[in-house]
């Protein structure tokens, strides 16, 4: 089954079509660009005023003044533009971003995304993940199915301050990926090496399968 965040990386990058803007959240979406085709061209863009992004760089070849809006290291590709964060959240408010990869502490079967705080540790606040919720126009959540106490993450109401309401589209997880309609959450598909009764007994949410897999 092997290490869960790359298998849910890996994954996710098979949701980024040729052409596609698109902007990664810290966490499991900063690893997508390592899974890409070759073949797909696609600008990732970050808040921090970055428009094509490349690959996560080696510890050698990284750049102390390049970074993505988590302060981790990014290489740039050719045609890549820099701005001010004014702009980069334009974009983001104006409906530009195709497609917005966030990661997740809980997802609900109605598409509130819960991603920002755990009630008693300090963040220094919600960011730019407020708004990318919102203004993506599609958003993808990646998270481990469950925590490590083994509750679900995806749930029938999120018990986590939310970030935003009926905003996620899909979820992405080690296990499984469903996608979130007007009538409820629905499971799309298996990850391989588990089963239907896996993701039965590790979901905390009511949802319909796919014809695909029943």
């Amino acid at each position: 089954m092997g290490d869960a965040r790359q298998t849910i990386a890996k994954r996710a990058a098979l949701e980024v079509k040729d052409g596609m803007m698109v902007n990664l959240g810290i966490g499991i979406p900063s690893l997508v660009p390592d899974y890409l085709d070759p073949s797909i061209n696609v600008f990732f863009q970050a808040e921090n005023g970055i428009l094509g992004m490349g690959p996560t760089p080696s510890l050698a070849a990284a750049d102390g003044n390049l970074s993505n809006a988590a302060g981790l290291p990014v290489t740039i590709l050719p045609g890549a533009s820099y701005f001010d964060s004014a702009i980069a959240f334009g974009m983001i408010r104006r409906g530009f971003i195709d497609v917005s990869i966030l990661g997740a502490l809980q997802v609900c079967s109605k598409g509130n995304l819960a991603n920002w705080i755990v009630p008693g540790k300090r963040v220094p606040g919600v960011g730019g993940a407020m708004e990318l919720a919102y203004g993506a126009k599609n958003l993808i959540a990646l998270m481990t199915h469950c925590e490590k106490d083994g509750s679900p993450k995806i749930v029938k109401e999120c018990s986590l301050p939310i970030t935003t309401f009926a905003c996620v589209k899909k979820i992405i997880t080690e296990m499984a990926v469903f996608s979130i309609h007007d009538d409820g959450l629905r499971l799309d598909e298996l990850i391989e090496g588990y089963t239907l009764s896996d993701i039965e007994s590790s979901t905390g949410a009511d949802y319909t399968i796919s014809s695909s897999l029943a």
